[in-house]
C-alpha cells in the first residue's frame, strides 16, 4: 500500500508538468497555471507522508522545503502578485 502512496505522489508531480505544457501550448507562451501549484502541493504532501513512513530524512527535508515554496507561490497567486 505504501508504494502505491509514493507512486500517487510522484504521479501528481508528473501531472503538474503536463498541465503546464498544455497551458503553455494553448497560450503560445510560457505560463504556469494555478493548478500547477495545487498539484505541486498535493504531490509534496503525499510524498512527504510516504517519506515520513519510510523515515527518510532526505525526502522529508526536500518535500518539506518544496511544500513551503509551493504554498508561498500559491499565496502570491491568490494575492494577485504573480510574476512573469
Amino acid at each position: 500500500m505504501w508504494l502505491a502512496v509514493g507512486f500517487v505522489g510522484q504521479a501528481m508531480f508528473a501531472l503538474r508538468f503536463v498541465l503546464q505544457w498544455i497551458a503553455t501550448e494553448r497560450a503560445q507562451r510560457s505560463v504556469i497555471p494555478v493548478g500547477f501549484w495545487y498539484l505541486s502541493i498535493a504531490g509534496a504532501v503525499i510524498v512527504l507522508v510516504y517519506a515520513v513512513w519510510r523515515r527518510d530524512p532526505v525526502f522529508i527535508v526536500g518535500q518539506s522545503t518544496g511544500l513551503l515554496i509551493y504554498l508561498r507561490n500559491l499565496h502570491f497567486v491568490r494575492r494577485g502578485v504573480a510574476g512573469e
